[in-house]
């Protein structure tokens, strides 16, 4: 069963510094178990990153044993502005105690459905063989649509059930090829974090959160852990019955 907490922040800074809290916890846990464990978390790319980059950077944790994947990926050059690594590597890297090679990257030499299947390949070789990959954690967003990822509304791969990483080569938002997790990943996740700021997120959460659309954003339910959707309040202005923190 899916438990599904609205957290609302006065500001950015408060929502940041709750993020990194969680995700120093729930890495602290994990890490815990020892021998060869790893934290393993999916990111996404926008305001997010440099959120990550300024808050993370305060966590006390074993940072060679993270390992950080992308919940969706632009098939770019990762020297195109457009590529989610590239955002990381230039704002993220240099503020934390990491390397470039504890990130799980696309190949962009290849084509669309070749990259996607190469990454499945990546991706094997940190969960155990036939098993559904859960992850740690995901840190999402949500577009002015509803989609997260690169799952849209009304598109096909909204329906896919086999693989863990489709490719999508009709993205109604540019560039057009890219990969993305598939429900069944997001849903197998132990914490889903959705991040919106700002109040041009207002009116798509509240679609969501109160009228309850199903849109994909609505439609990550982890099977076996937790969704949280960290807003701040100009993002939460429609929903009324919040209380900010």
């Amino acid at each position: 069963m899916t438990s599904k907490v609205i957290s609302v922040y006065e500001n950015t800074q408060k929502l940041g510094a709750e993020l990194a809290k969680n995700l120093s916890e729930l890495a602290n846990d994990v890490l815990a178990e020892g021998g060869n464990a790893v934290f393993k978390i999916g990111l996404s790319g926008g305001s997010v990153v440099s959120l990550l980059s300024e808050y993370l950077a305060k966590v006390e944790t074993d940072w060679s044993k993270w390992r950080f994947f992308f919940c969706d990926e632009r098939l770019v050059e990762f020297n195109d502005p457009e590529s989610t690594f590239a955002q990381y590597r230039d704002k993220f890297i240099s503020n934390l105690p990491i390397s470039e090679d504890q990130f799980i990257k696309i190949n962009p030499q290849l084509s669309v459905d070749e990259a996607a299947k190469d990454y499945i390949q990546k991706m094997s070789v940190y969960f155990a063989p036939y098993d559904l990959p859960r992850f740690d954690a995901l840190i999402l967003g949500v577009g002015p649509d509803g989609h997260t990822c690169s799952l849209f509304p009304g598109h096909k791969l909204c329906e896919e059930t086999s693989v863990w990483v489709a490719p999508i080569s009709d993205s109604p938002k540019p560039p057009p090829n890219r990969i993305t997790f598939t429900f069944p990943i997001l849903n197998n996740a132990r914490y889903c974090a959705f991040i919106a700021t700002g109040s041009s997120k207002a009116d798509i959460l509240k679609r969501i959160l109160k009228d309850g659309e199903q849109l994909p954003a609505n439609c990550v339910q982890p099977v076996n852990g937790s969704v949280q959707w960290l807003l701040d309040e100009a993002a939460a202005k429609l929903l009324q019955e919040e209380t900010s923190l």
